[in-house]
């Protein structure tokens, strides 16, 4: 009987530990071992067989709901959460909006101008802009600077 009780004690920490350690082996061999608990009583007897693996399927179930409640909020969890935005969209450079340049490419419609002494990358509303002709900046969202003829 020891050895049911070392193979249940067993299959939960690794159970546990299958949540910290990649992979997916903790979980299978913690799995592995509850059942192979539950085999190893059934060999005694049917009755301990049946209270045991009563017992292993009680205690998962609620080790489980009780794992997925609390663990997400604990201390040791917080550990392999990022709590800082990824991606997003950039807001661009804002002091382009409304400024004046001059077209350094022909814009048909994206290409090359030539804004506060920076060249930036820009597209046009639609229309084709021949490379030396004044443009100014209508809008800037992300690295998107769209420019109009003025």
């Amino acid at each position: 009987m020891e050895i049911v009780i070392a193979l249940i004690v067993a299959g939960v920490v690794l159970l546990m530990l299958e949540t910290i350690l990649p992979g997916l082996i903790a979980g299978i061999c913690g799995g592995l071992c509850l059942i192979a608990a539950v085999a190893m009583a059934y060999r005694v007897n049917a009755a301990t067989g049946n209270w045991v693996a009563l017992g292993v399927v009680t205690g998962t179930v609620i080790g489980t709901v009780l794992w997925l409640r609390y663990f997400p909020t604990s201390r040791m969890a917080q550990r392999f959460v990022l709590d800082c935005t990824i991606g997003g969209e950039n807001p661009g450079d804002q002091t382009l909006l409304h400024q004046v340049g001059v077209a350094q490419t022909t814009l048909r419609p994206s290409g090359m101008a030539i804004v506060n002494g920076k060249r930036v990358d820009v597209v046009t509303e639609g229309t084709m802009v021949e490379a030396g002709t004044e443009v100014r900046v209508v809008s800037v969202s992300g690295l998107r600077v769209v420019v109009r003829p003025t």
